[in-house]
């Protein structure tokens, strides 16, 4: 990657920098305000991000001049907006102190400090001079790092061994993840078919305009994470960062989820249980180093809870309506199963903002705020800005999946393949056990198959076949081994454990976990269950539904956090080591193990062993998942590139790998090739005519390739890929 590169990669870093601290909260009373402002300038960041994806893609204008142009003017005009923040809060904060000497000194009985309230050096600088924009992102970073720094000083003076251990162990989680992410090219089976070549077909055609494809999840599913990756794709000329995306929405899905801990009524070591349960999580360590998309999806529904937790105690502002509303558009943009959690969120967010608007002013600063029907039509104002913040979103896809198949959710398959087509309670029933089992799966073979026995045979008892395709994905077969740290299907029997007791005991007794905010507590873990509930009878099983269920253990897991602190408390106030304090500390132990075996020998990528990161060649880390696939793909695409083919037909099945095409056929200089599709799952997109290609790679049966290849060329082929050429001339 060039030097240019570098610095636009580092722009929206810059971005993020300098929007936290100009969206951090100053009012008294916030909860976490340095997270607040992390969320905010995260959602503030990502709708830029987005919506610089759709302006330039209506335009027929995604290239690296336009999103360079597009982010360098982001980035100054934020940098002019936290210069003019500082130069107005800085001589503020030196009146608060000149009124503090002042009393500090009457109080003693002493002449007062200097007061800068008097001294025309001590005044805000000209409106007209701001400082630089570059030298305003050097003092934002300054001022950030000095503040992370003063709270971790304080931490460590403050904190007992225990909190340090847990500190101690998140923070080694994340920066062993972050090599892996760095290190391991993108591997993840889904990225290989239809999530990065959806990204290159953006690159080579310049816009978001849809495109003949065999592979429908290319256009069909929503793009939001595959936005973020377009962005590095364009700076880097790779995909060399591509990682960095899911890593950076576990930080995210970390700080939001210990601010709901905090928001909820737990203190430190209840907020650090909250990090330590969530980053030892398997699934979540793998996919913080995966271009899977379900962590983004997490991350956003994730920042949209910790908002609407803010709402349930103070009436929101336009900031707060504002950051819900791209909170819920991203969400719906990434994966619109976080749609189940954010719903319901939101429903709880318009409640409460209309109880508080009934609520009579409660003292002088209320005195002057509007009451009644004045209130109540505010609060039914923000929340319609929230939708249409989210409609703008999220709107521009939704349009052209409605354009292209006539409904906002893509075509019929797509609707009918993942969605339940059964909702008696049967069917609701059966599907809840059978998700329950998969999520909760463990390496205890007799378990496994006693409890599938028994959901089998319970499921017959009630009438409904376990294998019923109108509640199970595809042609899929229940049960299946969940218990490998496999990034798309692996279990969270601990954390999920912790959850689920943590949801319950929140629901019957919430004052056993958060005195001070019981009410909060036990609404947040109502809509928490809820949003269970809804997936369980909205969702199909499938072998890979528990990737589908993260954004859900997020915003579980602060429950389990809270109910673990509550137990140590309770130990701690008798003096006395209880049962249930050493089962805590035992699965927490086994949680750290789980975590630290997900990342070294985790699938498909790993420290140690067959397949390290370390040990392991490019291409091959691309092929962990088929390893008999990349001899095959290269040998097609060499005697491809031989000919000196310049349009390429592309011959492949709904899960075949296109992505090893779009980097083994690239020009030497870099450019995307021109790879056309032969066959179109799109009614208004027909195909490529194959005579109009100069040569033709085919993933998948050899039969499917020979039927689409014009008499007289000549086919090769191995196991799985071939290629076929025109007469030679």
């Amino acid at each position: 990657m060039s030097a240019a590169g570098w610095m636009l990669v580092a722009a929206p870093v810059a971005a993020l920098v300098l929007l936290t601290a100009l969206l951090r909260p100053r009012a008294a009373g916030v909860v976490a305000p340095h997270r607040l402002g992390v969320v905010r300038a995260a959602l503030l960041t990502g709708v830029f991000a987005v919506l610089t994806v759709e302006v330039l893609g209506a335009l027929d204008a995604l290239t690296l001049p336009a999103f360079a142009l597009a982010w360098l003017i982001f980035v100054a005009g934020v940098a002019v907006l936290a210069g003019r923040r500082r130069d107005t809060a800085e001589p503020r904060a030196a009146v608060t102190d000149s009124r503090r000497a002042v009393l500090v000194g009457a109080t003693v009985g002493g002449p007062p400090a200097d007061d800068p309230t008097r001294s025309a050096a001590s005044g805000p600088p000209p409106a007209d001079a701001p400082a630089p924009p570059a030298a305003t992102v050097r003092a934002g970073v300054a001022a950030l790092l000095t503040g992370w720094a003063d709270r971790l000083t304080h931490f460590r003076r403050t904190a007992t061994r225990g909190e340090r251990l847990l500190a101690g162990t998140v923070l080694a989680v994340v920066l062993i993840e972050l090599v892996v992410a760095l290190l391991a090219e993108p591997n993840n089976f889904d990225s290989q078919t239809y999530h990065l070549p959806k990204v290159e077909h953006w690159v080579a055609q310049g816009s978001l305009e849809f495109w003949p494809t065999a592979i429908h999840r290319q256009v069909t599913i929503p793009p939001g994470a595959e936005y973020l990756l377009l962005h590095l794709r364009l700076f880097t000329g790779g995909d060399a960062l591509h990682n960095l995306v899911q890593w950076t929405a576990g930080i995210g899905c970390l700080l939001a989820a210990t601010r709901i801990t905090a928001q909820l009524g737990g203190g430190r070591r209840a907020q650090l249980v909250t990090a330590f349960l969530l980053a030892t999580t398997p699934m979540v360590a793998l996919q913080a180093t995966s271009t899977q998309t379900d962590l983004v999806a997490a991350a956003w529904a994730a920042c949209a809870a910790t908002l609407v937790l803010d709402g349930l105690r103070r009436r929101a502002g336009l900031t707060d309506a504002l950051a819900l509303g791209a909170a819920t558009g991203l969400t719906a943009l990434t994966k619109t199963s976080g749609l189940i959690a954010v719903g319901p969120l939101l429903l709880l967010w318009g409640l409460a903002q209309l109880r508080l608007a009934r609520r009579p002013a409660g003292d002088a600063a209320d005195l002057e705020a509007p009451t009644g029907a004045r209130q109540v039509a505010r609060t039914v104002g923000g929340s319609l800005l929230v939708l249409l913040v989210a409609a703008t979103v999220v709107g521009p896809f939704l349009a052209r999946e409605t354009a292209e198949f006539g409904h906002p959710l893509g075509p019929p398959r797509l609707r009918e393949s993942i969605p339940m087509e059964r909702h008696d309670p049967a069917a609701v029933l059966v599907n809840a056990l059978r998700i329950g089992h998969t999520a909760f799966d463990t390496p205890l073979a007799p378990l496994r198959a006693g409890t599938a026995s028994a959901i089998m045979d319970g499921s017959r008892a009630v009438g409904v076949d376990p294998q019923d395709r109108a509640i199970t994905f595809g042609r899929e077969v229940f049960p299946v081994p969940a218990w490998y740290p496999d990034e798309d299907r692996v279990a969270f029997p601990l954390a999920g454990a912790l959850a689920l007791v943590g949801a319950a005991v929140a629901l019957a007794r919430p004052r056993r976990i958060s005195p001070g905010r019981a009410g909060t507590l036990r609404a947040y873990a109502g809509v928490v269950v809820g949003a269970v509930v809804l997936h369980t009878a909205m969702i199909k099983w499938q072998p890979w539904g528990n990737r589908l269920l993260l954004y859900a253990l997020v915003l579980a897991v602060p429950l389990a956090g809270l109910w673990v602190d509550a137990v140590l408390r309770r130990q701690a106030g008798t003096g006395r080591r209880s049962v249930a304090a050493g089962l805590v500390v035992t699965v927490l132990a086994t949680s750290a193990l789980a975590g630290v075996l997900a990342l070294s020998y985790g699938f498909p990528r790993r420290l140690v062993g067959a397949g390290s990161v370390f040990t392991t060649g490019e291409w091959d880390t691309r092929f962990l998942r088929r390893p008999q696939w990349a001899d095959e793909f290269r040998w097609a695409a060499s005697a491809v590139r031989a000919s000196d083919a310049r349009r390429i037909g592309l011959v492949q099945q709904n899960d075949n790998w296109e992505y090893p095409w779009w980097l083994l056929l690239r020009d030497d200089d870099g450019r995307s090739p021109e790879l056309v599709a032969l066959q179109s799952v799109l009614p208004d997109r027909p195909p490529a005519d194959p005579t109009s290609v100069d040569a033709i790679v085919c993933t998948g049966p050899r039969t499917g390739c020979a039927r689409l290849v014009p008499a007289g060329w000549t086919i090769e082929y191995r196991d799985h890929v071939g290629y076929a050429l025109p007469p030679a001339r």
